[in-house]
């Protein structure tokens, strides 16, 4: 019987620039209603947690000398964030703009699928963020799961 995974649990970023990355993700999290906690970990490097009721998304200090983020090397292409609704991406989209954060205007792109509705932004290390609605594949796949055949050995 396989493992059931219901979620990423957390995930941690690499930055150049604690400080910076801190002044941009601090507004980005408070609009997805994150809560923070920042304490020293590993080595004594500060690392700043960004948490909800099911994900947390940490910031640490990048290596000195590590190379620039590069979506398209191996690693994290981009992250998305899914929320419930059109509105809410609307209003991610608003409240970002509201609070200094350059985010792409909502709309759909129907290349990626039919209602898939986002919106965009980019950290100061490059990583592409995401926020999208509840798309009807994703609900499809919640509700006909175990019709899904599972993987192969």
């Amino acid at each position: 019987m396989p493992v059931d995974v219901s979620a990423v649990d957390h995930l941690y970023v690499a930055v150049r620039d604690l400080e910076r990355s801190q002044a941009f993700y601090d507004p980005v999290m408070r609009v997805l209603d994150f809560r923070k906690l920042a304490r020293p970990l590993a080595g004594g490097d500060l690392h700043v947690h960004y948490f909800n009721r099911v994900l947390q998304y940490t910031l640490r200090p990048a290596r000195e000398g590590a190379p620039d983020h590069d979506a398209y090397a191996p690693g994290l292409h981009h992250l998305c964030f899914r929320v419930a609704d059109r509105a809410s991406v609307d209003r991610v989209a608003t409240e970002l703009g509201a609070a200094g954060i350059e985010a792409a205007p909502p709309r759909l792109y129907p290349e990626y699928h039919e209602d898939y509705y986002a919106t965009f932004l980019t950290d100061p290390d490059g990583i592409r963020l995401e926020v999208v609605n509840h798309l009807a594949m994703r609900r499809q796949t919640v509700e006909f799961w175990d019709r899904i055949p599972p993987l192969e050995a």
